[in-house]
């Protein structure tokens, strides 16, 4: 756990298209581009280890992208370095982030300065969604596992608690990056599900007749 307190001003950022980290889950990363090398190498000299990840969008009519304006920031927790000079780290979400700017010219990675404000539950307790229907959920996501050909394991996710399985399924799941960042920006757990759930089912009506269940 990390206070308010200790959260920096100023984030190197990564932009990656479709992925999506959120407060208290983990995300694996695979890195090997330069700049995100050095990055890393700066990042595990710092205090505070954070790292945001931001989605990028395409501005209209123009080869420019743009970052969102909410990230989230995860600290650095696994590090292995391959024999082909590749980093393997994990990521845990700490919390949301709006940027204020991006720093030029200071590295050859993105930095921006960053808010925290407003975002002061992610630093708090696991999130419960007392409005969760699991059985009706689960089955909708069997529906549209089975029509992505996806496998997973049901016992784990029957037992799994609210958020784990909620913010799991919304980092994993096939969903295009705009559909992810809505998922980021749920201002909670039950938002998110909500939002989850309408993302499931038109999936599932897009994939060909209305599957949704009753």
């Amino acid at each position: 756990m990390m206070r308010a307190a200790d959260l920096p001003p100023t984030l190197p950022v990564f932009p990656l298209p479709g992925a999506l980290l959120l407060p208290r889950a983990r995300l694996p990363l695979n890195i090997f581009e330069p700049r995100y090398l050095a990055m890393l190498d700066d990042t595990m000299k710092s205090d505070h280890r954070l790292i945001g990840m931001v989605q990028p969008w395409e501005m209209p009519n123009s080869d420019k992208t743009r970052l969102h304006a909410i990230g989230c920031a995860g600290r650095l927790t696994a590090f292995s370095e391959t024999e082909d000079g590749r980093y393997m780290i994990t990521l845990t979400g700490i919390s949301r982030f709006r940027v204020q700017k991006q720093i030029q010219g200071f590295t050859p990675y993105i930095c921006c300065d960053v808010s925290w404000n407003g975002f002061e539950r992610d630093l708090g307790v696991i999130e419960h969604d007392p409005d969760f229907n699991r059985d009706y959920f689960l089955r909708l996501l069997g529906q549209y596992f089975e029509a992505e050909e996806l496998k997973t394991d049901w016992d784990s996710l029957r037992d799994a608690e609210d958020e784990l399985l909620i913010n799991s399924l919304s980092m994993l799941c096939p969903f295009a990056p705009e559909d992810k960042q809505a998922l980021l920006e749920a201002p909670s757990l039950g938002t998110r599900r909500e939002t989850l759930v309408t993302l499931i089912e038109f999936a599932l009506r897009s994939g060909g007749g209305d599957e949704r269940l009753q």
